[in-house]
């Protein structure tokens, strides 16, 4: 398929909405994205037009955006692009909308803390409610696990992590090191 992706760098115009729905749960919010540019004989930044889409974003993406966003945050949001015209009032208007692929926190304007979200018991996920999952199918083939031994959504466990055990050996190797003064 070939959908037009974009990236956008902007701000929450509206308060995340969030619905479930028969395909999945769905957030939906308005994005304002002002441009900006220097001007150089003033020696200011200088605001041109502000574009807004609206963006959607399905299941646990849609979840967490619901459960970390709020008006007014910079984000940046990646996703399929969809523009489309509707007769409203006698008048024909054009939307732009954007089907989420991934959003997060624009870190060039403030710090953020990212949590993970519980991974559901496999008996818990509905078919079609997996990440990436497509309709009518359920979540990927891995051993079921009990609740106490769940494992976060994205990651290796830490025990696998090569990046912990790389850091836990270095740490151990300095910690066995004696280093004598002259």
């Amino acid at each position: 398929m070939n959908d037009t992706t974009v990236t956008l760098v902007g701000n929450v115009a509206t308060a995340v909405e969030y619905r479930d729905t028969a395909a999945g749960g769905v957030a939906r919010f308005r994005f304002a994205v002002t441009a900006r540019r220097w001007d150089r004989e003033k020696g200011l930044w200088s605001d041109g037009p502000t574009s807004f889409y609206t963006v959607s974003a399905w299941r646990s993406l849609g979840a967490n955006l619901a459960a970390s966003v709020s008006v007014g945050e910079p984000l940046v949001v990646h996703g399929r692009l969809r523009v489309r015209e509707d007769e409203r009032d006698g008048q024909r208007k054009t939307f732009v909308d954007v089907a989420a692929l991934a959003v997060g926190h624009d870190l060039s304007r403030g710090t953020a803390a990212f949590r993970r979200a519980a991974r559901p018991l496999r008996a818990e996920v509905e078919p079609g409610a997996w990440p990436g999952a497509e309709p009518g199918t359920g979540p990927p083939a891995e051993p079921q696990v009990g609740a106490a031994e769940r494992e976060p959504v994205l990651g290796p466990a830490r025990d696998r992590d090569p990046w912990a055990v790389a850091a836990a050996e270095a740490a151990a190797e300095s910690a066995t090191r004696l280093v004598t003064a002259p």
